[in-house]
């Protein structure tokens, strides 16, 4: 590593290094999964597995392991409800719009608001901890990202759990289906201003959005398709009394539309039917499916062909999960160039870490905390393209909040940090709202607030992780060196690729576990 490079930018130049180095590597679709195949294949598809994932997959053709992970990803979307309980605010009635509260009444809900959404991040963080099935939590991820909304526009913490059942619901199912449901979405309809679009005064925001970013890319539509399909999603509106999606013929524009070539008295549904019919449409899903799960672009002729392989299965009926196993039967998936080639985003990396290392929290507080840190608040993307991961994840700044993660998580139990905080413990209990700042209160108290939270959720990390049981499991003991047998088994379940700073010898446990989460190769996948 160059001397004069600084600090805090070594470990990107690390990462670049390993990007490139992976440049030359290739190979071809296993026969049977062996241990670092079984890893690259939950890694892309969930969080950092544990040996206990691994396993049942060892031996297994990729098309057997991938179906076996389809179809346990595809129950549990199907179940209708999360296995973990979500909060209790989601059960409650809709709260009055702040429109019709007074000034001291409106702050408060806002206050209220922020501990709202910040309790279903927290939820979230925690079901995917939890979870049996990574991979519907990671398509439901994927959908939130492609379909972003935020709760700082919508304002309603119940229409992003309303929205955020839709996605889990079709995560690996009907595409048509999703997309059909997303426009008319409460949440969508406020974020993307289809509740305001009428007949005398058309909205152009969601009609320009589907096609952009949801459906066919830049370049695929024009300016008057976008007017002319805007004519065709009025009327839809948001009761905000009870947060449903209506529609108001009234405010309908009923005349002929003319969209992509076709003319008629169309409505919204009739419009996204037209865009998921146009040849753009699969492989522009199917890129960003790739993107997701491969790479960040295809290298070469082979790997186009098999990108356009999976567009084709996707545009046979848009069902999600067949073409997912054509792009994970892929040689491109499994190629050696293609492994380690991409970067954890912070929810991956919180959550994987939390997963590999038996970290059980009474809640996600300290997850949501760390993620947001790093540049991922959930529901909460930054803009209407949400966010554009790969080595935008990795500035300055986002990687020294990933190494001060890694330092407080693996800080074990030898810091005089009292184990705290143990069973279910929602905000009011630990006093939050006491803590909440108004909206009108000086940033000091914010800051104040930030870091009593802060403290707490690195003090559970730190309660929540038992070094000497994790090393015990490799014949290792966080006081003593391990032997090199263990230091590569330890190494090789916690990193995708050769670490860029060697260990030195006589590294005892604990520190060979901190040496490796802080490695710029901890942060790809």
């Amino acid at each position: 590593m160059p001397r004069l490079l600084p600090p805090l930018m070594r470990p990107v130049l690390g990462l670049v290094l390993l990007l490139l180095l992976a440049a030359g590597w290739a190979c071809a679709l296993p026969v049977v999964l062996d241990e670092a195949a079984a890893r690259h294949l939950l890694l892309r598809t969930g969080f950092a597995p544990t040996p206990g994932e691994v396993r049942p997959l060892l031996g297994l053709s990729p098309a057997q392991a991938v179906d076996r992970l389809l179809a346990e990803a595809g129950a549990e979307s199907r179940r209708g409800e999360p296995r973990l309980a979500p909060p209790a605010f989601t059960r409650e009635p809709i709260a009055t719009t702040l429109g019709r509260l007074s000034d001291e009444e409106r702050k408060r809900a806002l206050v209220e608001q922020q501990l709202q959404i910040f309790e279903l991040r927290g939820w979230w963080l925690q079901q995917m901890t939890l979870s049996p099935a990574p991979l519907a939590e990671r398509m439901t991820l994927f959908w939130h990202n492609h379909f972003a909304t935020s709760q700082q526009k919508v304002r309603q913490p119940q229409g992003m759990w309303i929205q955020h059942r839709l996605l889990r619901r079709e995560a690996l199912g009907d595409f048509g289906a999703l997309l059909h449901g997303i426009a008319r979405d409460p949440a969508m309809l406020v974020y993307l201003d289809g509740a305001s679009n009428r007949d005398r005064a058309p909205n152009e925001n969601f009609a320009r959005e589907v096609m952009e970013l949801f459906t066919l890319g830049e370049g695929h539509y024009g300016e008057r398709d976008i007017k002319e399909a805007a004519r065709a999603f009025s009327g839809w509106t948001v009761d905000r009394a009870d947060w449903q999606a209506a529609f108001r013929p009234r405010r309908h524009d009923h005349g002929v539309k003319t969209v992509l070539g076709r003319s008629g008295r169309f409505d919204g549904d009739a419009v996204l039917d037209i865009l998921l019919a146009q040849p753009a449409a699969p492989p522009f899903v199917a890129a960003k499916l790739w993107r997701e799960f491969v790479s960040p672009e295809p290298s070469g002729a082979a790997e186009q062909a098999e990108l356009e392989r999976v567009a084709r299965r996707l545009g046979q009926g848009w069902q999600i999960a067949p073409a997912l196993r054509e792009l994970l039967l892929s040689e491109a998936f499994w190629a050696e160039a293609n492994r380690a080639a991409l970067i954890k985003s912070p929810v991956e990396l919180v959550v994987g870490s939390f997963r590999q290392f038996g970290v059980r929290q009474p809640d996600g507080m300290a997850a949501a905390l760390m993620s947001t840190r790093m540049g991922q608040a959930l529901f909460m993307p930054p803009n209407v393209k949400g966010w554009p991961g790969y080595t935008d994840w990795i500035d300055a700044n986002q990687l020294l909040e990933r190494r001060r993660f890694a330092e407080r998580l693996l800080r074990g139990r030898d810091d005089g940090v009292a184990p705290m905080l143990v069973g279910a413990e929602p905000p009011e209990r630990m006093g939050m709202r006491e803590m909440a700042p108004d909206m009108n209160e000086p940033m000091k108290r914010r800051e104040r607030f930030i870091a009593r939270l802060d403290q707490v959720a690195g003090q559970r990390m730190t309660a929540g992780f038992d070094a000497e049981a994790w090393l015990a499991r490799h014949g290792a003991w966080p006081d003593r060196e391990p032997t090199p047998a263990a230091r590569a088994a330890i190494e090789a379940e916690l990193l995708a690729a050769p670490a860029v700073n060697p260990v030195p010898a006589g590294t005892t446990g604990l520190a060979v576990l901190r040496a490796l989460a802080l490695d710029p190769a901890y942060q790809l996948k």
